[in-house]
């Protein structure tokens, strides 16, 4: 497939297992996660992209991670999900960029991961209203957040200049349910503490 450079930009939403507020994120990912490790599942929903020639909008991918202490030491295990609906270049275009194989912001995290747990690929349902966030990937990842208002009405609390690969200004919420069970990770969470955030993101070929 053409590879003369690509750029996609969308919506980007997580949630992880630390309490909130991701000690990792504040910490500029040297802290140690809040229960030790850190299981996250990061969706993206593209709503403009291109590959080369091959075009990428409105696909979404899903990056699944688990860390078993601060991120910053790395060996982390990392598996990607991709829609279902992209066709085989499609497929191998999300899953370069979502590894970082393709370059771009992910790229930088390359050095961190230790086992690439694979590529699946399933119907992957990401939506927002009214600040409520929500994932599905049916029989793998079910996960829901809410906004964390500031004091301007209907916009949340954000926090600026993060280490993270989606955005730098991270919009803030609180988990209301996460469930993992993909790459052999599984994690289940209903407690309504743990994080979780939302933005957009822009990303292009380094």
């Amino acid at each position: 497939m053409a590879t003369s450079g690509w750029q996609v930009s969308g919506q980007y939403f997580e949630t992880c297992s630390c309490d909130f507020l991701c000690p990792c994120i504040t910490s500029g990912l040297t802290a140690p996660p809040s229960k030790g490790s850190c299981t996250a599942a990061l969706a993206f929903q593209i709503e403009r992209g291109r590959y080369g020639s091959t075009p990428l909008d409105d696909l979404r991918f899903v990056v699944v991670l688990r860390t078993p202490g601060e991120m910053v030491k790395g060996d982390w295990s990392v598996g990607v999900i991709v829609d279902e609906r992209a066709d085989e270049e499609q497929q191998q275009a999300l899953v370069g960029i979502a590894s970082g194989q393709a370059g771009g912001p992910m790229a930088a995290l390359g050095p961190l991961v230790g086992t690439f747990l694979g590529v699946e690929s399933g119907p992957i349902l990401l939506t927002e209203s009214g600040g409520h966030w929500s994932l599905s990937v049916p029989g793998r990842i079910e996960q829901a957040a809410d906004a964390l208002l500031g004091a301007k009405p209907d916009e949340p609390l954000y926090i600026d200049n993060t280490v993270h690969p989606a955005n730098t200004r991270l919009a803030l919420a609180r988990a209301t349910a996460s469930h993992v069970h993909a790459f052999g990770l599984d994690w289940d969470d209903d407690s309504g503490t743990n994080n979780g955030h939302f933005a957009p993101f822009s990303w292009q070929s380094s």
